[in-house]
């Protein structure tokens, strides 16, 4: 399709772009580029929202520039990345992400298919059939008003759809993460998947073990911590692609596994995930730890049921179960130690919640980690598996001055059902 058929067919379905709309930075890239003599479009997720009628939350740019001519071009530049070479342009605040068009990159591949290097330059077709799915694969020309479309990608947007481009069982074996891409588009845009990418994607899932572990950390954010969280846990447990991502997970998602699943996810995480939602729709912070926290607690929690009769302490079965849970689920998604470690911190502080020991109570409450915990105790008694009398005595206790808060906390100390009994010291023979 020409690009003036994609401008009119977009006129007529009303989805036209308003040049107006376009940010000023990404504005600002693609006519220095043109004044210095170089091709510049906008392309993928950008110009499929603004069909669609979103706001693109990011602008990317598609040159025949290279990465070190586009950075002689702009002053404030920066080429980064080794397997796909790409450059941030930054403009004010905003960055802008320019690539070099590409073209197929198999002379990089591995003998399997496995694409190592992505840095073969091509032109704007072959820049097109090389991209992931068709509807990112739409180009623009904010200057000139225009679109251009070399895949049908204006169908497949129209009818919702998500196609790969090209052969599908190749290009997901050319890179994995693509099967993360898919289930994220799913989730972001509510899109079907067309039946030979479906049925590539799902055979393509076991390569996930294989691809680069840190790459893996950021698409499960971007698929959580972007406002369709729930949805997208759901898809991936559906497709059983988060057993894959996290092996200790897979017996809490088995139907033996005794939750209340067919496909949903267990409670605690899908009502994680729900609460993440709301959070990025009203615009408040999420933190990964805490995603992280919910994610994998059925894990911990079925191996501390396993350990239940070891003989040892509550908190001691507890640190076992987590060291185990924690470095079984980074053996194919890389969890940075500055997330695990406040994953681990964010456990340890709710069960000491749980203990309420008068001593430790003020000590807890002034914690870092409080809020963390106390949310997470929160989440546990309305996925119906914690104590709900005990979140309304920490959530009554924040609200206290210091006398007030005293005298809760003497009052623990006087209920008797808090009271221990102890054994008799023996006494030492004369």
């Amino acid at each position: 399709m020409t690009g003036s058929a994609l401008k009119r067919v977009a006129e007529q379905r009303d989805h036209s772009i308003d040049p107006a709309r376009i940010g000023p930075a990404a504005l600002t890239v693609t006519r220095e580029l043109r004044a210095a003599g170089y091709q510049a479009l906008l392309v993928g997720g950008c110009v499929r929202d603004l069909l669609l009628g979103l706001s693109p939350k990011d602008y990317d740019v598609a040159t025949d520039a290279t990465p070190d001519e586009v950075r002689r071009v702009f002053r404030r530049a920066r080429v980064i990345g080794r397997r796909f070479r790409i450059v941030h342009v930054r403009v004010g605040r905003e960055v802008i992400e320019v690539t070099t068009f590409r073209r197929s990159p198999h002379e990089h591949a591995t003998r399997n298919g496995r694409v190592l290097r992505d840095n073969a330059y091509g032109d704007l077709d072959s820049d097109a059939w090389r991209r992931d799915f068709t509807v990112n694969a739409l180009y623009y020309d904010p200057l000139e008003n225009r679109g251009i479309d070399h895949v049908d990608g204006l169908d497949d947007l129209e009818n919702r759809v998500l196609r790969i481009i090209g052969e599908p069982r190749e290009r997901f074996v050319e890179d994995p993460v693509r099967v993360l891409r898919a289930v994220r588009f799913m989730a972001k845009l509510d899109f079907g998947l067309e039946a030979r990418t479906e049925a590539a994607m799902i055979e393509a899932i076991p390569l996930l073990r294989e691809a680069p572990a840190a790459r893996l950390f950021d698409e499960v954010l971007k698929l959580f911590h972007h406002g369709f969280g729930e949805k997208a846990g759901g898809l991936l447990h559906r497709y059983g692609i988060l057993k894959t991502l996290f092996p200790m997970l897979a017996p809490a998602l088995s139907e033996r596994g005794g939750a209340r699943l067919g496909r949903e996810l267990p409670d605690v995480p899908r009502r994680a995930l729900r609460n993440t939602d709301a959070r990025v729709a009203a615009g408040k912070p999420v933190i990964a730890p805490f995603l992280f926290a919910a994610l994998l607690w059925p894990a911990v929690d079925g191996r501390m049921k396993s350990l239940a009769d070891s003989g040892e302490s509550s908190l001691d079965v507890l640190h076992r179960a987590i060291d185990a849970v924690v470095e079984g689920s980074s053996e194919v998604v890389a969890i940075p130690r500055r997330v695990s470690a406040v994953t681990r911190e964010i456990w340890d502080l709710e069960h000491r919640l749980r203990e309420r020991r008068p001593r430790r109570v003020a000590d807890l409450l002034a914690n870092r980690r409080f809020r963390a915990a106390f949310d997470f105790l929160l989440l546990r008694v309305e996925s119906g598996d914690g104590d709900a009398r005990l979140a309304r005595w920490w959530e009554e206790i924040q609200e206290l001055d210091y006398a007030g808060r005293r005298a809760m906390i003497d009052a623990l100390g006087a209920d008797p059902r808090r009271r221990r009994s102890r054994r008799p010291r023996k006494r030492k023979l004369a």
